[in-house]
């Protein structure tokens, strides 16, 4: 029996505002806006993003929601006033599956990162006096990773400047810089988890693999791109129409995820998407970028890809970034061959929309590597902000 529209409920109404921040975008929420049933963690919050996000989707395309489709586009924030002593701002990241009903709550977003500054400051999130013309220094509690991040925020008249001349790769139009700083990315965990700058990972059909696991800003797995048959400088359309190479790397991503000791057995890969990622590094070489654009060999260190929610990403994530900002400071990691070995503090890299500068710094202390901090630069904007509405 076909039922009446009237017996639907109507649909709800909620404060957001939809913002990009460096290369990704995403509906971002006051927590004291939500409805009270999504303000605590669990089930209906999850249920309430995904319907936000428009998924689980079996098209992949989240035409019924603010998704765009894409690793860089799925995605939810979180903010409110810190309950974290010297902090302004906690800061919640949910990676929404396109085409699974979950979301992923296992690590950071490096460049939405980037706008959670200026949403804190035009939300009235600080409590403190900020600057009426400067920078504001935004210190931001990391909730997912419990890590602090450090946004300086561009002020004018008592307003976050947005706009400016600061041009990013992947990003179109220019806009006013942001810099940010990953403080111990690390923590008080091991770098390494298995003790190691460069290990062998046995997968089998695959073989054995020459790896770097790494967790700093996001678990990382880096490979070299030669023993996967791969150059180094493919972009999207090289991979990601490329079903057996991409199962490829699923495959090695499960592996690589239970030797970092962040799963337990190789189904539990499924269920979490965002977290080990996987990137494939090769030195330096001249690269044409998505946009045409001609890179030569001498303008990079290295080039590097990565993978996110099982595709090639179309430029670099934030965390990933920091990852690899970390690890080319290491002498010997994977990251660090490719740039050319030896100490460094900073180093740019070729990725599929162009390039891209990172600064990192780690020590040596006790016979192990402790990571110090990474920083880089991104831009940030409002694109929108109202109300999301969503089937009660």
């Amino acid at each position: 029996m076909k039922h009446s529209d009237r017996e639907f409920a109507p649909q709800i109404r909620v404060p957001a505002t939809y913002m990009r921040g460096g290369t990704s975008k995403g509906v971002f929420f006051n927590l004291a806006d939500l409805p009270e049933f999504a303000q605590k963690v669990g089930e209906e919050r999850d249920r309430f993003l995904l319907r936000v996000i428009g998924s689980p989707d079996p098209y992949g395309k989240q035409t019924d929601g603010m998704g765009g489709a894409t690793s860089s586009t799925s995605k939810t924030v979180i903010l409110s006033k810190s309950d974290n002593a010297d902090h302004d701002v906690d800061y919640l990241f949910g990676q929404v599956s396109i085409d699974k009903p979950f979301v992923d709550w296992s690590g950071n977003c490096g460049n939405l990162t980037a706008a959670v500054g200026a949403f804190a400051i035009s939300n009235g999130l600080i409590d403190r006096e900020l600057p009426q013309n400067g920078v504001a220094i935004v210190k931001i509690w990391q909730a997912n990773i419990k890590k602090t991040i450090v946004a300086h925020i561009p002020i004018v008249g008592g307003q976050v400047q947005e706009t400016g001349n600061f041009e990013l790769d992947g990003v179109t139009f220019p806009a006013a810089e942001v810099k940010v700083e990953f403080i111990e990315p690390a923590g008080d965990g091991a770098i390494f988890p298995t003790g190691s700058i460069v290990d062998t990972l046995s997968v089998p059909g695959i073989g054995d693999l020459k790896v770097t696991l790494i967790n700093a800003g996001i678990p990382t797995i880096f490979l070299n791109a030669d023993e996967l048959g791969l150059i180094g400088t493919e972009l999207q359309g090289d991979i990601n129409g490329n079903a057996e190479l991409l199962s490829k790397f699923e495959t090695i991503r499960a592996h690589g995820a239970v030797k970092m000791g962040l799963i337990s057995h190789l189904a539990e890969a499924e269920t979490r998407q965002h977290t080990p990622k996987v990137a494939f590094v090769s030195p330096a070489k001249p690269f044409t970028t998505s946009s045409s654009k001609i890179i030569a060999a001498e303008e990079i260190d290295l080039q590097v890809r990565a993978l996110s929610m099982g595709q090639l990403h179309h430029a670099m994530m934030g965390t990933a970034a920091v990852a690899i900002a970390i690890a080319a400071s290491i002498p010997g990691t994977l990251v660090n061959l490719a740039a050319g070995g030896g100490s460094r503090t900073e180093v740019r890299f070729g990725h599929p929309s162009g390039t891209l500068s990172v600064s990192g710094e780690a020590i040596l202390k006790d016979g192990e590597w402790k990571a110090l901090k990474a920083g880089m630069s991104r831009s940030a904007r409002v694109l929108m902000e109202g109300f999301v509405r969503v089937p009660g």
